[in-house]
């Protein structure tokens, strides 16, 4: 989706905040840490009704969160439009609560959003892909306002990074950053 005259981003803001649920947060984080203007991005929890979750709980899919990166960017470098062109490119919106061998209510797909300027982006956009038929099958992203982000403990920050060797890793996280490195070459770090 590289036509976006229709959709504008008003906020110029050097330091925003957009937090994404694509399946596995490792898989999520190690996409965007690639894209240039991302200063950080923090693997989490979100959308779900206990405070202060553990990953041992959110892994039982019983308390409503979903894994999920917050990433903090300079918008002067890269804009919202482009974290939902990467985040819609980089994993599978059609498959409910699921990414691969990953299932769960904590694997599925969507934006919470820290402002209205971002529902509505979202919103937009979400909206050009089923009308441009982007998709074979309906698109299950879940577009909600961010309440509340709970930061997952330290060993699933920078997870790919810190272990690259791992399987999950070859396997998984890999071609997910090999697809996102073709398709965004020009927008790499």
């Amino acid at each position: 989706m590289s036509d976006n005259k229709n959709l504008v981003n008003n906020s110029q803001n050097a330091n925003a905040l957009a937090t994404f649920g694509g399946g596995c947060f490792w898989c999520v984080e190690a996409v965007f840490q690639n894209l240039k203007g991302v200063i950080k991005c923090k693997s989490g929890y979100s959308g779900g009704n206990i405070d202060n979750p553990t990953y041992k709980q959110i892994c039982t899919g019983n308390t409503g969160h979903a894994e999920v990166i917050q990433i903090s960017y300079d918008s002067t470098q890269t804009s919202f439009i482009e974290l939902l062109e990467v985040f819609w490119k980089t994993h599978d919106p059609t498959t409910l609560n699921r990414q691969g061998n990953d299932v769960g209510t904590q694997y599925r797909s969507v934006i919470f959003y820290h402002n209205e300027e971002q529902k509505r982006l979202s919103e937009l956009y979400k909206q050009k892909l089923i009308d441009s038929k982007a998709f074979d099958k309906i698109i299950v992203t879940e577009i909600s306002p961010l309440t509340k982000f709970y930061e997952a403990e330290e060993y699933h920050q920078n997870y790919y990074n810190d272990n690259s060797s791992q399987p999950y890793c070859v396997f998984v996280i890999q071609p997910k950053i090999d697809k996102f490195k073709k398709i965004f070459s020009n927008k790499l770090k």
